[in-house]
């Protein structure tokens, strides 16, 4: 009741947070529906979606709903799992079908008598109906747990005392629960003696099963060892399969012929796509062994893919070789590969890139084939940057050993491993112990286990300085040398700059190695990326007091490993690079190459003609350096947008630079020639990965005839479909990904329905 010191204003004001307050609550359940749909969420948000309801004389927002979209009934939005469960899952919705219903949604096994919670919700349900009533018997439902597909039955008003009585209270059987199973049996009995027409599912007609098996199969395929074969016979997913009308499916069909005609259709698309290609590139990874965290025996398993003119990849074939290959055997097989895509019409193929024999194997091809230009992989560069620091920078080795110390004397030492997990638990929350490299691991080969190592101790500073500063830790310092001087390191700012300085570094380059795997390169991009990787190291050198020298060699000695004079052309023929002049003209960057990178220019443009062409093509370089592109289509290929998923600005349309030299430059006859085989050309090797899952899959069956031609075919149908989508990562990633998620999401979800009003 208002007092009557009350104004109109208070009651406005209130009525405005009100609706900011339904506002909010509002756009939280859009946003919770809107992830669902994408399939980050719970399966009922496809059919209920919020509304919100103005008050007709304000005009502001006085509640929030949530209406069906298939029978347009509408619920109040203060919970909407139950929401779903009363409306969708009991079957209240006239529209919702069978074919939608959920298979995991199963009534409880006893009836009991509805909350007074819901009589808000009585409105718009009805009672569940029963198809069949046994007044002899007491049903008891064990179909969630034994795969039976029929509903329990519904507590008939007309029962008697008696009846009710036992349906409220647990049934007691001479067997105990092992009878439930034998009593679910009998109950579906005398429900098929009732109903003898009934069906367990859905009736699905004859092209549905098959257009349902085939994206079965499309999945499993695709899942490339994640689910296994065996999988498929599994009770309770031959259970779902018969709840939801499908036939049973078995693993030797799936491992025979329907294995063999997905590996054929894929196959003659792939195949279909190269012919359709005046000319490719071929990628190959694997070269270098990746045990994945556990032991793969010496099998490696090397991919190959062909990269086309139009920025797509087709996956080739996949090779098992037996540990370290000699760069002899990897040139052959590389040739062999070669031949097997395009016959005696190997000058197609304008170049490979590969994560491995860049001097041997990869440099011989080019000058037997001189026509091509083959490249070594950028991921691999940036990674054995890494590896070059702690090998030659001696910060590297000190903070590495440091760290060994502390890390092996915290968790070593019981009483201190106690005191550090008790401060853990209290400051973080988490209790473990410090990461350590293993002893069969060279520190300075595998930096990985280091850097992780580095971030725990890092991670858990504030920890580490409670655990020094306690009594307990004191008293062990007067006894043991090793913990005063774990003590002193702790204290040390000087230890801890150090660290962050080491720390920062590797991250720095991890991170551009990241992106690198995930917007894989252009042959033109590699002197503007190592460009970048030296500004930012210039950068950390400054931050943190760091002679610039020693780092810069490191950097200069692995970018003269990696450099090949394709970057120097690539980078002046493709018209993104293009500057614009004073006088308005746009011109390739000669000015950005050094005098040796523009005779590598004049040199791989002579090479990659034939001689009749040499000097017609070093007339049109000529022409190019002074006269450049039209200012129209140089901005028009070098217009950015923002990527939807990054928020980086990327080039619109990435085929233009070579499309550019097709139309309106092609009178640079030979010069154009040239330019179109070489900015397409991919800097990285890396592309479809196998789930670790199916490596061990591989360890264990590949050794056979038949288990290999399996293995090999589902590479194929798995790795053409991820690049058909462009999907790079692995499923393990994603499924990283999911989990650091976890906690944000449900924060979020915690905000949504927190307060939730009830209107």
């Amino acid at each position: 009741m208002a007092t009557p010191n009350s104004t109109p204003i208070d009651s406005c004001s209130a009525e405005e947070v009100a609706a900011k307050a339904m506002h909010k609550r509002y756009e939280g359940l859009v946003t919770v529906r809107t992830k669902a749909i994408k399939g980050k969420g719970v399966w009922y948000w496809a059919h209920l979606e919020p509304i919100l309801l103005a008050n007709p004389e304000t005009g502001l927002p006085k509640a929030v709903k949530l209406k069906c979209s298939l029978c347009e009934a509408v619920f109040s939005a203060s919970n909407p799992s139950r929401t779903a469960s009363e409306h969708l899952k009991l079957g209240t919705c006239p529209n919702f079908s069978s074919t939608l219903r959920p298979i995991t949604t199963v009534p409880p096994p006893l009836a009991l008598p509805l909350s007074h919670n819901h009589r808000k919700r009585s409105a718009h349900m009805g009672a569940p109906s029963s198809s069949y009533h046994v007044n002899s018997l007491v049903m008891v439902d064990s179909r969630r747990e034994l795969g039976y597909s029929s509903p329990p039955p519904v507590q008939n008003p007309a029962m008697s005392g008696g009846e009710k009585m036992l349906s409220h209270h647990q049934l007691m059987l001479s067997g105990g629960k092992e009878d439930l199973g034998a009593l679910a049996m009998l109950e579906d009995s005398v429900k098929r003696l009732k109903s003898p027409k009934a069906s367990p599912g859905p009736e699905l007609s004859k092209e549905q099963i098959d257009s349902a098996l085939e994206l079965l199969s499309d999945w499993f395929y695709e899942s490339c060892g994640s689910v296994s074969f065996t999988s498929l016979e599994h009770p309770k997913f031959q259970a779902f399969l018969n709840q939801v009308g499908l036939p049973p499916v078995s693993r030797r069909e799936f491992s025979g012929a329907r294995l063999d005609t997905k590996f054929d259709e894929a196959k003659t698309e792939s195949e279909a796509r190269i012919r359709d290609a005046m000319f490719f590139q071929v990628a190959s990874d694997g070269w270098n062994s990746k045990n994945f965290g556990f032991s793969l025996g010496e099998e490696n398993l090397v991919k190959f893919t062909v990269n086309l003119p139009n920025g797509t990849s087709v996956f080739q074939k996949a090779v098992f070789t037996g540990g370290s290959v000699p760069s002899k055997h990897a040139e052959e097989i590389l040739l062999e590969t070669i031949s097997s895509i395009c016959g005696n019409g190997v000058q197609r193929c304008v170049g490979i890139v590969a994560d491995k024999y860049k001097a041997k194997a990869l440099r011989n091809l080019e000058i037997q084939n001189h026509w091509m230009v083959n490249l070594s992989c950028q991921l691999k560069g940036l990674i054995s940057l890494i590896k070059d620091f702690s090998k030659e920078l001696p910060l590297f080795s000190i903070v590495t050993e440091k760290c060994l110390r502390l890390a092996n004397f915290i968790n070593i030492k019981s009483q201190v491993r106690h005191s550090f997990q008790k401060f853990q638990l209290q400051e973080l929350d988490h209790v473990g112990l410090l990461r350590v490299p293993p002893s069969k691991c060279g520190n300075m080969k595998n930096f990985v286990y280091v850097y992780a190592m580095l971030e725990d101790i890092m991670s858990n500073a504030r920890v580490l300085q409670l655990v020094v500063m306690d009594e307990s830790y004191k008293v062990i310092c007067i006894e043991d040398p090793a913990g005063r001087e774990v003590a002193d390191m702790i204290q040390d700012v000087q230890f801890w700059n150090e660290l962050e300085a080491v720390h920062s570094l590797i991250k720095l380059v991890r991170e551009m190695a990241q992106e690198v795997e995930v917007e894989r390169p252009l042959v033109g991009q590699c002197l503007p990326l190592w460009e970048e990787l030296r500004s930012k190291v210039r950068e950390w050198c400054v931050k943190f007091n760091i002679d610039e020298e020693p780092v810069e060699k490191i950097v200069e000695k692995r970018f003269r490993k990696n450099y090949h004079p394709a970057w120097s052309a690539a980078f002046i023929l493709d018209p993104f690079y293009l500057m614009r002049d004073t006088s308005g003209k746009y011109l390739p960057p000669f000015k950005c190459l050094t005098h040796e990178q523009e005779k590598d220019v004049d040199e791989l443009i002579t090479r990659l003609v034939t001689r009749e062409e040499a000097h017609i093509a070093f007339m049109e370089l000529m022409k190019w350096r002074s006269d450049g592109l039209d200012p129209l289509y140089a901005q028009a290929v070098q217009v950015k947008q923002q990527d939807p998923v990054t928020g980086k600005m990327k080039i619109a349309n990435p085929q233009s630079s070579r499309l550019v030299w097709e139309t309106c430059l092609k009178d640079f006859k030979s010069l154009g020639k040239v330019a179109v085989r070489l900015i397409f050309l991919h800097a990285t090797s890396c592309g479809f990965k196998c789930n670790w899952s199916f490596m061990r899959w591989v360890c264990v069956h590949g050794h056979s005839r038949v288990g290999l031609d399996r293995v090999q075919k589902m590479i194929f149908i798995a790795a053409h479909a991820k690049l058909e989508r462009r999907d790079f990562s692995r499923e393990e990633e994603k499924d990283a990904e999911l989990f650091a998620m976890a906690n944000g999401e449900n924060d979020m979800l915690n905000e949504v329905f927190a307060d939730a009003p009830s209107v």
